[in-house]
């Protein structure tokens, strides 16, 4: 019988619940093979109860570290795997046993963050392009969430198409119970969630949603997101430029955010790159209209479920806005498409697919 190991160091964060998801769908398909998974002390107990039949070890080895490089390459060893699973780029680079690795984008490589250290960030950044290039030359299969990062990995890489498999992933519906998030009761808003870095383009939606103001002075704009040094510069900024009706939630929990894309006008995307783009497919899920980037791998998620703008267009990205929130035959358009388009996505379908790949990868 086979063993597979998949390495779920980043289990219970963002970027950690592709493989959270995967090892829940996983399980339930009650697969043949030997699975254990490489968490952190403190997910332990979340995964015993998620998949009882799975055998979870502990380990001290963070991302982005010597030690992964070393002792997680040993960790690994000790376990003979006949295949081991890296839900990111990020791994032990020289490990030479079976591989299968996710590489969810090549965003990181293109952009910087300016939360960082330039002359630092910089050496990180041509370091992990290297990383990038190594762990899917060496991988048996490379899995991506969508075609278009399918073919950006084949272009940059150069490995052979046919070792490259999508897996699309999907999106939850939030059992907890709506809860209104009180400062936005009654009043009309335009929403986003997620991180604030430069990729994420917000300077842009800002910027839309004060030409939006000039004609729906009324108008809020919900930043939703734990706050960080970079929401603070966007902050400052709509402080000093006096632009009204902007509101910095900080982190909100599931019920409020389900509240959120229960009510919003319009959930705005403004992504300059993505590798999924999951809250706009979330927000479909709860019943809101989208206005989405058409950049990258975002029109062939949403389909025809959004009303896309030129994200390097301030005067498009408001005019999309407006098209849904003026409109409200194409709003409620929008969100039986986004509902419909939701529906194509399954997790147990990735899960599916990705033990196919695993048994690939054994023969």
């Amino acid at each position: 019988m086979s063993k597979i190991v998949i390495d779920a160091r980043e289990s219970g964060t963002s970027t950690g619940r592709y493989i959270d998801k995967l090892v829940e769908y996983l399980h339930k398909l009650k697969p043949a093979e030997d699975i254990v998974l490489l968490t952190k002390a403190h997910r332990m107990d979340y995964y015993r109860k998620l998949a009882p039949g799975f055998e979870v070890i502990e380990t001290p080895y963070a991302e982005f570290g010597f030690g992964e490089q070393v002792g997680f390459k040993k960790q690994i060893e000790s376990l003979h795997p006949d295949l081991v699973h890296f839900g990111m780029v990020q791994q032990p680079v020289f490990y030479r046993g079976r591989v299968v690795t996710t590489m969810h984008d090549l965003t990181t490589i293109r952009f910087k963050n300016p939360a960082k250290n330039p002359i630092i960030y910089t050496v990180k950044q041509q370091v992990y392009k290297w990383v990038n290039k190594k762990a899917a030359r060496k991988s048996s299969v490379v899995l991506t969430p969508t075609e278009f990062v399918r073919q950006d990995v084949i272009n940059y890489t150069h490995v052979d198409p046919n070792k490259v498999t999508v897996t699309y992933e999907s999106a939850d519906f939030i059992n907890e119970p709506a809860k209104a998030y009180e400062a936005l009761t009654g009043k009309q808003f335009v929403m986003y969630i997620g991180r604030p870095t430069p990729h994420k383009n917000l300077e842009r939606l800002i910027d839309a949603f004060a030409l939006l103001q000039k004609t729906i002075p009324d108008l809020c704009l919900v930043l939703a997101g734990k706050k960080d040094s970079l929401y603070e510069a966007h902050e400052k900024r709509v402080a000093e430029t006096g632009i009204k009706n902007v509101i910095f939630t900080g982190f909100i929990s599931d019920g409020e955010l389900k509240w959120l894309y229960q009510n919003t006008a319009c959930y705005a995307f403004p992504s300059l790159s993505e590798g999924f783009g999951l809250p706009g497919l979330e927000a479909m899920v709860h019943g809101a209209p989208v206005a989405s980037s058409n950049a990258t791998c975002l029109p062939e998620v949403y389909g025809d479920a959004a009303e896309y703008f030129d994200p390097n267009d301030s005067g498009a990205v408001a005019e999309a806005i407006s098209n849904v929130i003026n409109n409200k035959t194409r709003a409620e358009e929008l969100k039986k498409r986004g509902y419909e388009q939701a529906k194509k996505y399954s997790w147990e379908r990735m899960a599916q697919q990705t033990l196919e790949a695993y048994r690939r990868a054994l023969s």
